[in-house]
């Protein structure tokens, strides 16, 4: 089944973007110091032609998980009305939750309820637009980006993407990778016979196809906020992309399309 536009938005949101929030939880002092004595567990749900969709967070005294489906009982429950009205708000658009199903929350548990609107709010460093405000959030949006991007584009592929599908399908074992000079920032896409995996830090048992490793976090910012293509990056040294340039200028093709699916 081909999915519609806003259910594959969806499905990037609950299975990459949502779980970037381990990389505040982990990199953030203030936001593992907020959450460091916090229990709790937040679903997201949102109406579909297809059937409601889901995803649900367990914050565990500075442990963080995300399940796709339904919990039970959950302490906080943000209800969309459809998928685009659920992806809209993760765009950065003026867009609440069903205000009806998040009350019992904001009566039993506010103080969860304004962790968790902040972690949202963290997330908007990943928009393209988003401007760092210091050396150490601009270092959390590339990372986020970075590892956000890795996992959407093997979400994409297994969604049947047909572009996509088409692209890793007749593909041997190959390792495309990420990372940032001087920094953490480390993570890869392997592919291999139409099959996908994102991974974090660097791919131990195959050297990288294609690697595109940025000069700095400085240097990646402008790439990652789409003001200038990769090809441009490249020629000014921001980025060295190692490997082969067709399947590199394909592998950039691919990272914009997930940049446009969520802005």
């Amino acid at each position: 089944m081909t999915l519609t536009r806003e259910q594959l938005t969806g499905r990037l949101v609950l299975n990459a973007v949502l779980p970037v929030i381990r990389v505040m939880l982990e990199d953030d002092e203030r936001m593992k110091n907020r959450f460091a004595d916090v229990t709790g567990t937040v679903q997201f749900e949102a109406d579909d032609p297809d059937g409601k969709t889901g995803a649900w967070l367990l914050f565990d005294r500075g442990k963080f998980e995300v399940t796709q489906g339904f919990t039970e009982n959950p302490d906080v429950l943000f209800s969309f009305s459809s998928l685009k009205a659920m992806n809209d708000m993760f765009r950065g658009k003026p867009v609440l939750p069903r205000l009806g199903a998040l009350l019992p929350a904001l009566m039993k548990k506010p103080g969860l309820v304004i962790r968790v609107f902040k972690v949202l709010f963290g997330l908007k460093l990943l928009m393209p637009a988003a401007k760092p405000k210091n050396a150490e959030q601009a270092h959390l949006k590339v990372k986020m980006t970075l590892y956000m991007v890795s996992t959407a584009l093997s979400q994409m592929n297994k969604a049947g993407d047909t572009d996509m599908q088409a692209w890793t399908a007749k593909q041997p074992e190959r390792i495309y990778q990420w990372s940032v000079d001087g920094t953490d920032i480390v993570c890869y896409l392997k592919v291999k016979a139409g099959k996908t995996k994102a991974g974090r830090g660097v791919h131990t048992g195959r050297k990288p196809f294609v690697h595109m490793s940025f000069k700095s976090v400085d240097a990646a910012l402008p790439v990652l906020a789409n003001t200038i293509d990769t090809v441009s990056a490249i020629g000014q040294g921001l980025v060295l992309s190692d490997g082969s340039p067709e399947y590199g200028g394909k592998l950039g093709d691919f990272m914009m399309k997930v940049a446009n699916l969520l802005s």
